[in-house]
């Protein structure tokens, strides 16, 4: 199975990027030919997350004005075999970018690669109705459990339903299970019920992903909960059938917890 997956957050600050990136390096250790488009003009930080970001030369915006070919700006992410990245622009404005031009863009990288992710900008500006407006992604919208960004992931849901068929499927970030378990949060299906999209994954809390990017690496190369629940992703987007583990239903043990303070690297993300 491929796709083209617009990756939208109603606000900033919800972990939208740090999982594109995750998601990239878990569809490429797959099997799948994968490339992260950065459509955040002006911002971009897909490069930082990937180990990239001293190897940029073309980008996004050089491609579309025909500075360079297609196959120039693309680099190839070390350590993730099939994983690719398409910066953005870093010194560039939203307006700089059109629909037309991105659509071009995507099919282009649909003839080569299984998967296209586009990191797109977080918010419901213009930025982010760019990318929406090109007609040909299916939504993805990630939020954290929380009144605030469920309240900005509705809008944005609302905005995205106008331009796809149906409603995106979500992914709810940053779960403490504990709290789920004793009511204090919302569970990830209380969060799809609530804004009616179907879930495609529940991320748990996990301090091992801001330790990775403290150590300038990413999270997908240690052992850890996060990683995990990124792989069942992957899998569920191309097309298997893998169970929600339902985090919260149970409180987690003592030996849970202390797990998740150790940090264990993995050797390789092929061996899934």
């Amino acid at each position: 199975m491929s796709g083209t997956f617009l990756i939208a957050s109603g606000k900033g600050g919800v972990g939208k990027s740090t999982l594109a990136a995750g998601l990239g390096a878990a569809l490429a250790s797959l099997g799948s030919s994968t490339v992260i488009l950065d459509a955040d003009i002006g911002l971009r930080g897909q490069d930082a997350l990937l180990g990239l970001e001293n190897q940029v030369v073309y980008d996004l915006l050089d491609v579309i004005s025909g500075d360079c070919e297609l196959e120039q700006a693309l680099l190839p992410v070390p350590r993730v075999s099939g994983l690719w990245l398409l910066p953005a622009a870093q010194f560039a404005r939203a307006r700089a970018l059109d629909a037309k031009s991105l659509r071009r863009v995507i099919r282009s990288l649909r003839t080569e690669h299984d998967f296209v992710l586009i990191d797109c900008p977080a918010g419901i500006e213009r930025g982010f109705r760019n990318v929406a407006n090109t007609g040909i992604c299916e939504p993805i919208l990630v939020t954290s459990p929380d009144d605030i960004s469920m309240r900005d992931a509705e809008r944005a849901c609302s905005i995205l339903q106008e331009k796809t068929e149906g409603r995106p499927r979500l992914i709810v970030n940053r779960l403490n299970a504990d709290l789920v378990h004793t009511g204090e949060m919302y569970s990830a299906e209380t969060v799809a019920q609530t804004l009616d999209c179907p879930l495609l994954a529940e991320i748990p809390e996990d301090p091992l992903v801001y330790r990775a990017l403290l150590r300038h690496t990413s999270f997908m190369q240690l052992d850890c909960p996060a990683r995990q629940a990124v792989i069942r992703a992957a899998r569920r987007l191309r097309g298997e059938d893998v169970p929600f583990p339902h985090l919260g239903a149970a409180r987690s043990s003592l030996w849970q917890r202390l797990r998740q303070l150790r940090v264990r690297e993995v050797p390789s993300l092929h061996d899934l």
